[in-house]
């Protein structure tokens, strides 16, 4: 009786704190800069925020706060928050250094160049294929990603356990679905309910859930608390990793024991370029984000484009011209650095950027089929969460994280409540033919055993003209986040706009192919659309939403600043 009425008790007190937390997300998220004295987190959901401010109340640093962020989107935001994907995380601290850990997932050893084509040569669609079921998943990254980024860069105040602990609780004792999460799980239902637990678990067995009900995570909790325990090799060793291989081998799945064993997660050199006396700090390959963001700067920073104003058809013509380029040279150059030699130094140039520059003409748009890669070099998601914090300190974590489609792959591997990526989608399965985000990629990033496929992701941070922090963005989206960050920075440094309307400004978008503008409702009107298309520019045959951003940052009185795009849900939290 006692034990049942301790265990009521703790039920209780972890319900409590995350209705308390959930209240003061909501009341704080209206929609303009939230503010606090000493810290903030920002994310696609109000309780994982909460649980990233509470670990810095507690004497954490931000990337013990990202840390706990991000395991509790794995729990709350089970769309794209994960354990079972991987990403990126860019840290700078508050003495000056800034590191880029890639924790982006793994093509395991069985996978081939040509394992997705099929007898005629096309790319599988379906079971079997690069986007959905077993074999569509990397190994994933994020839970080595987050144990290398808290020995080398965390507080040392708090313990690992109580990072992941709060995760552990929510799944354990569950958590009342809003009204989009419930009608998210049944809009992919379709996916879902192919696999035994994911219908399981996320369609109540078929039932489905409502908003309002309480989405307990058994199995996702007991994996949380082996990782509580052991850290990582609670996950790629042991019984999570056997649930993991045995589940794969049952399924003609690739992923392997040793496969596991065997993932490392990677510190790298970040991006670094300058933005009219700004300094951008971003993710190097295999993201492709900070050498396309820094590209189009580069290409921009030539022309007075607060005098062409942020709605005018003259400032479109450039960003997009400008976007054409780098997304041509994404297509052909990028790729896994440590299978290819990709010339990032070269790319981020400001010389490159002026020769890529010269061929953008006044008022006439250049079509894409004429624009290849600016330089020769040898031979030849939908759904990501980002979220950023800023702690009392000043140091700062831009961190996005995938299982790239919507629910990954849709398999939960058996017994472990994970839902698995399905990353390998992000490799040209075959080089020149789009993936499931319209773009056209070459032979760097066709698949093969080991390698990271090429990614959007776009964690950013800026500095101002003094080397202080400045804000830092980040998006979901698939392709559209580089845009979606691309156009944050440049709405504050040109436009002279708060976070706050940066963030929710309109914009645009475009890849090189499909050769057309993607735009927004309401974002552009059409005198300017006409005007555009009279230079040649072609449009979507309807606007859609462009992406949705996070940021963080810290004003001139040292207030910090969290903002979450109002195109998505979520909170930002602060003390």
């Amino acid at each position: 009786m006692k034990a049942r009425m301790a265990e009521r008790i703790s039920s209780l007190k972890v319900m409590a704190f995350a209705a308390a937390m959930l209240c003061l997300a909501l009341a704080v998220s209206a929609r303009e800069p939230v503010s606090a004295k000493h810290a903030m987190a920002a994310s696609n959901h109000p309780i994982a925020s909460a649980v990233g401010a509470e670990i810095m109340k507690k004497g954490g640093n931000a990337v013990d706060a990202a840390i706990a962020t991000g395991f509790a989107l794995a729990v709350v935001y089970p769309e794209a928050g994960n354990i079972g994907g991987g990403g990126f995380m860019v840290i700078r601290m508050a003495d000056g250094r800034s590191i880029a850990i890639d924790y982006r997932e793994m093509a395991p050893a069985a996978a081939t160049r040509d394992i997705y084509l099929n007898e005629k040569g096309d790319v599988i669609s379906g079971e079997g294929g690069p986007v959905t079921g077993y074999r569509a998943s990397g190994v994933p990254g994020t839970v080595a990603g987050f144990e290398l980024a808290f020995k080398k860069y965390g507080s040392g105040k708090l313990k690992w356990a109580e990072l992941v602990e709060p995760a552990r609780k929510l799944a354990a004792e569950g958590y009342v679905l809003s009204r989009r999460l419930a009608e998210l799980f049944k809009a992919y239902s379709s996916r879902l309910e192919n696999y035994e637990d994911s219908k399981r678990i996320f369609l109540n067995g078929g039932e489905y859930f409502e908003p309002g009900d309480r989405l307990v995570q058994k199995d996702l909790a007991a994996t949380l608390e082996r990782i509580r325990d052991k850290g990582a090799e609670g996950f790629y060793q042991g019984t999570t990793a056997k649930l993991i291989a045995d589940d794969m081998a049952r399924n003609n799945g690739l992923i392997t024991l040793d496969d596991l064993k065997n993932y490392k997660a990677v510190e790298r050199k970040p991006i670094e370029g300058s933005y009219r006396g700004s300094k951008i700090i971003s993710m190097p390959p295999p993201s492709s984000g900070g050498i396309v963001l820094v590209q189009v700067l580069n290409m921009l920073e030539r022309h007075d484009l607060r005098s062409l104003g942020h709605n005018s058809a003259d400032k479109y013509h450039l960003l997009i011209e400008a976007m054409k380029r780098a997304f041509a040279d994404r297509a052909e150059l990028l790729g896994d650095p440590d299978f290819n030699d990709v010339p990032t130094e070269q790319l981020i140039d400001k010389s490159y950027a002026a020769q890529r520059a010269k061929s953008i003409s006044k008022g006439k748009a250049t079509p894409s089929s004429e624009l290849g890669a600016g330089i020769q070099v040898g031979n030849e998601p939908q759904d990501t969460t980002h979220y950023s914090v800023v702690d009392k300190d000043g140091n700062v974590v831009s961190n996005t994280y995938t299982t790239n489609n919507l629910y990954g792959s849709a398999v939960t591997a058996k017994g472990t409540g994970i839902i698995l990526n399905d990353e390998m989608d992000d490799f040209a399965s075959k080089p020149g033919v789009p993936n499931i985000f319209g773009l056209v990629q070459g032979e760097f990033n066709a698949v093969g055993p080991g390698k990271r496929p090429l990614s959007s992701m776009t964690p950013t941070i800026v500095l101002r003209p003094d080397g202080s922090f400045w804000f830092e963005v980040g998006a979901r989206g698939g392709p559209r986040i580089i845009s979606a960050s691309l156009q944050t920075v440049i709405n504050v440094i040109d436009h002279g706009m708060d976070l706050e309307d940066a963030v929710n400004a309109p914009r645009v978008h475009h890849q090189w192919l499909p050769d057309e503008v993607i735009y927004e409702p309401y974002g552009m009107s059409p005198d300017t659309i006409k005007i555009l298309e009279s230079y040649g520019h072609k449009f979507a045959s309807s606007p859609r939403s462009i992406a949705s951003a996070t940021a963080v940052g810290i004003d001139k009185e040292g207030y910090r600043l969290g903002v979450v795009d109002k195109r998505a849900d979520g909170a930002a939290v602060g003390y």
